[in-house]
């Protein structure tokens, strides 16, 4: 199913280098085999010369830097390798967590079938972590990871037996409504689905 994406009403800062957009979940960063309809198939619709600063996961919303030329996309680039970028990322976790700048230190090896594991053979990780409020069941935590490595995030805040919730391969399970509502009642014979139907990460902010 082909997703409506109105990139126009996406756009959360833009001026002549660059167009920095909120991006939607369930849409991938950039085309694969899987996912022929992506973030930057339609914005080259409109505007061929874009390119993706950097990615995100496609179940991941939220800000996304993309270069209007290629002397803008040298700039963030080397941004990026320099851990130069400022990211804030926002996750619902499983459990409830007391983080107070907690730091995660643990190496990440990105395997062939598409999945990461946390391994002393794997690129070096960092990432900061802070609670920023508990519910019953849950925690809002403010990620600020320093370096990119793939799904970083989310191994990390697992190492914290802290899993994201909706993110089933690394742990987290379905974000129900009979969890967080009181007096919940399924109608008899119903089976209950998820409130949200993918992974609870948002990417917050970027500033570079």
């Amino acid at each position: 199913m082909k997703l409506k994406f109105n990139w126009r009403e996406s756009i959360l800062f833009e001026n002549n280098n660059y167009l920095l957009i909120n991006k939607p979940p369930f849409l991938s960063t950039l085309e694969d085999r899987s996912t022929p309809h992506n973030v930057m198939g339609e914005l080259h619709r409109h505007e061929a010369g874009l390119q993706a600063g950097h990615r995100l996961d496609k179940d991941t919303s939220g800000a996304l830097v993309l270069a209007r030329h290629a002397a803008a996309y040298r700039h963030v680039s080397m941004q990026f390798e320099n851990r130069k970028v400022k990211k804030v990322y926002h996750a619902l976790t499983d459990g409830c967590h007391s983080f107070q700048e907690q730091k995660a230190e643990a190496p990440i090896l990105k395997l062939a079938d598409g999945t990461a594991v946390i391994s002393g053979d794997g690129k070096s990780a960092e990432t900061w972590f802070q609670t920023m409020e508990v519910f019953s069941n849950h925690t809002l935590v403010e990620c600020r990871p320093t370096t990119g490595r793939m799904h970083q995030i989310r191994l990390h805040l697992a190492l914290f037996r802290a899993p994201i919730s909706g993110d089933v391969m690394y742990g987290g399970r379905p974000f129900l409504l009979s969890e967080v509502k009181k007096k919940f009642k399924l109608k008899k014979d119903a089976e209950e689905t998820p409130l949200i139907q993918r992974m609870a990460l948002h990417a917050y902010s970027i500033a570079f």
